[in-house]
């Protein structure tokens, strides 16, 4: 069999094998408590901190199973702030975050499960949530409600409800975040059901399938984000892709990726090249300049990115540097993208004989655009279409990075 065989075989038994998602979403579990911190003490000895320790070890081997990525803060009987706890999650870029314990309270009789998470209809003054959480309120109920409801299938203990509440670990993050109050310690009849390893097990297959019913909203890094609606829009319609479940909209843009995402646009295979009039753009960047017979030595055949850069070599879209670079992975410029945006659309035009898209008439201008600068016609042009716009009203940055964000803005105006 070879290997390519092997690989697609690989990919079909992962997709049906893992149903519950078309790639593995990333978990963050936290095991409360650790260390120095011993959490609340049972009626029969119990430490919270244990039992909390091996639910969450439990909930991850029962998500691993079902195809979750899944990573712990604590892995050992250590302690963790809340703070830290919060920190270690927000740089895993995962998409969901569950907190795990046991419950107690002064009276020694309330029993029952209950979820805390943060309600922005419920803020508290003297605990400020995160300005993503507070965005993030129905993710992380709808979240809540579909752990509580399976552990209580799951472990068949009283129903406590939802707890909007101010905890910091479901107040400070930046995803969808819930704390899990299994049980309490202090309850005879709940402290029991904590004491036994089946009913653990249950308890943490029942917090892990309330985890697999829940679907993290798309692209968990872009909500809240100015630019939301048209990543939104441009996934839809098939142009750009996320990492994962992340589309890092505030990361600059690759030229790879550039290239990549106007490919999709144009269908670089039905454009015929056309050439621009020398000293239109930096000839160490782009050019017309015999470009399809130049390779690249920073562009092996095992670039994902190779065959589209072959495409827009056979355009004459672009050259490389003189060390003989292309620079794949460099990040690429405002100027640059109107530069080749432009052309694109002159080429579209002009292989489809159709007239170019109108220009709206404006009197726009940008202090840092003057008329003799490489990309300035480019530049007016995509503005004056609506395609385009500064960073500021006077202001465009034409050396500045492009971010992903920024690009999806751009083609939804195009697509508009």
């Amino acid at each position: 069999m070879t290997l390519l065989k092997r690989l697609i075989l690989l990919s079909l038994f992962l997709t049906f094998a893992f149903p519950y998602q078309a790639f593995a979403y990333k978990v963050v579990l936290d095991a409360g408590h650790g260390g120095s911190d011993p959490g609340a003490t049972g009626i029969n000895g119990l430490l919270e901190k244990d039992v909390n320790w091996d639910i969450t070890q439990k909930v991850r081997d029962e998500l691993v199973a079902k195809g979750y990525e899944v990573v712990l803060t604590r892995t050992d009987d250590s302690y963790w702030s809340l703070a830290q706890r919060v920190e270690f999650t927000n740089a895993q870029k995962a998409d969901l975050f569950v907190s795990i314990h046991a419950n107690s309270h002064p009276d020694g009789k309330t029993k029952g499960t209950m979820v805390l998470y943060y309600d922005n209809d419920y803020p508290q003054e003297d605990y400020p949530a995160s300005e993503t959480m507070k965005k993030l309120t129905p993710y992380s109920k709808d979240l809540a409600q579909h752990v509580l409801d399976s552990l209580l299938a799951a472990a068949g203990t009283k129903n406590l409800g939802l707890i909007p509440s101010a905890v910091y670990v479901a107040r400070m993050g930046t995803i969808p975040s819930i704390l899990v109050e299994t049980a309490f310690l202090n309850q005879t009849s709940d402290a029991a059901l904590l004491a036994s390893d089946s009913v653990r097990s249950k308890m943490a297959a029942g917090i892990a399938d309330g985890i697999a019913a829940y679907t993290p909203p798309l692209f968990t890094d872009s909500l809240g984000h100015w630019a939301r609606e048209a990543i939104l829009r441009m996934k839809n319609k098939g142009i750009i892709e996320g990492i994962a479940n992340r589309y890092e909209p505030d990361r600059a843009l690759t030229r790879a990726e550039f290239l990549t995402l106007m490919d999709r646009v144009f269908t670089f295979s039905k454009l015929k090249a056309v050439c621009e009039p020398s000293g239109t753009v930096t000839s160490s960047v782009y050019g017309c300049q015999s470009a399809a017979e130049q390779s690249y030595i920073d562009l092996p055949s095992s670039h994902w990115a190779n065959p589209v850069f072959a495409k827009a070599k056979n355009l004459n879209l672009l050259q490389g540097y003189s060390d003989g670079t292309i620079r794949p992975n460099q990040s690429i410029t405002r100027g640059e993208v109107a530069f080749l945006f432009d052309r694109l659309l002159q080429m579209s035009s002009i292989t489809t004989n159709s007239q170019p898209v109108p220009a709206t008439e404006s009197s726009a201008s940008f202090n840092d655009v003057p008329e003799a600068l490489w990309s300035a016609k480019a530049i007016y042009a995509l503005r004056n279409k609506g395609i385009i716009d500064g960073i500021t009203d006077t202001e465009f940055k034409p050396s500045q990075t492009i971010t992903r964000a920024e690009i999806a803005a751009m083609l939804n105006r195009y697509y508009k």
